[in-house]
């Protein structure tokens, strides 16, 4: 069965090649219809095949273009909000420089990896552009941390969240004093507390708390946070309560280093609202684990 259908193979090919060295003995004037002859007949199937095959071809590249042009789309989408925060963070940047004025260095966060990472920031301004250790570092929304080290083109900020952090505060008007820190446990390096409140005094939900200028590192009036509840009352010695930040470092893309030579004692009119303008950008709310 095998050698019939080899042999008949073999036949059809001889056919065929003949067929086609006849065609192209024949003149110009017969070959023409006898391939217009060939193509309504024998080859019609062919033809048909040829042509669903290219356009299927067509529409698969069709397809794959669109999947492009989609993938494209949602990819530049995907950076829409990103890019949209940043800008909002340099305006908002622009204008506490304007209301500064003189005394501070701008600087960029820059990327880093580590056992540190969220505890401290790099930023892209050193020695070379006045910063020095101790000076601190703000966003338009409030205090980000500390300068620790510098280098000539970069200097290392140790974030509030970082566990050694400590900063004099007061509530806005100056009523009630205390030490932030960074909250420790659940919730960790997310939230901040507020301790050593005097046990008489009692802080509301939603009182906003800043530096206060003792102790000489921090200028008064910087934004640190604001209330959200009391963590816990010692009768008779101390209160601690539970801050929101003001200023979250994970945010912070862009920041002003205050020269603690120029930069003024209190800075509060700096970061206050201002009249019929809309208030800083506040850091959101991280809920635990």
């Amino acid at each position: 069965m095998e050698r019939y259908g080899s042999r008949a193979d073999l036949a059809m090919f001889v056919v065929c090649l003949v067929l086609a060295l006849v065609a192209l003995a024949l003149p110009e004037a017969l070959r023409r219809p006898v391939a217009g002859a060939l193509r309504r007949s024998a080859l019609l199937p062919a033809v048909a095949l040829e042509k669903r095959t290219a356009a299927s071809r067509a529409q698969r590249q069709a397809v794959a273009t669109l999947r492009a042009e989609r993938d494209s789309l949602s990819l530049a989408a995907s950076g829409v909000p990103e890019l949209m925060a940043e800008n909002a963070q340099l305006r908002a940047l622009l204008g506490l420089r304007s209301r500064l004025r003189t005394g501070f260095a701008t600087a960029e966060v820059l990327p880093q990896a580590g056992l540190t990472d969220g505890l401290t920031l790099l930023l892209s301004a050193g020695r070379d552009a006045g910063i020095a250790p101790l000076e601190p570092v703000v966003t338009p929304a409030g205090l980000v941390g500390m300068v620790i080290t510098v280098d000539r083109h970069t200097s290392v900020v140790m974030a509030w969240s970082h566990p050694d952090f400590r900063a004099s505060a007061m509530t806005e008007g100056g009523r009630v004093f205390g030490i932030v820190t960074a909250r420790r446990g659940e919730r960790a390096g997310e939230v901040m507390e507020l301790a050593g409140v005097p046990y008489r005094d009692s802080l509301a939900p939603g009182t906003r708390v800043v530096t206060s200028g003792l102790g000489g590192v921090f200028p008064r009036g910087i934004p640190l946070g604001t209330v959200e509840g009391m963590i816990s009352a010692e009768e008779g010695w101390e209160r601690t309560y539970l801050l929101r930040p003001a200023a979250h470092p994970a945010l912070a893309r862009h920041v002003l280093v205050l020269a603690r030579a120029d930069a003024p004692d209190t800075l509060g009119a700096a970061f206050r609202r201002r009249a019929g303008g809309s208030p800083p950008p506040v850091a959101p709310a991280f809920d635990a684990p």
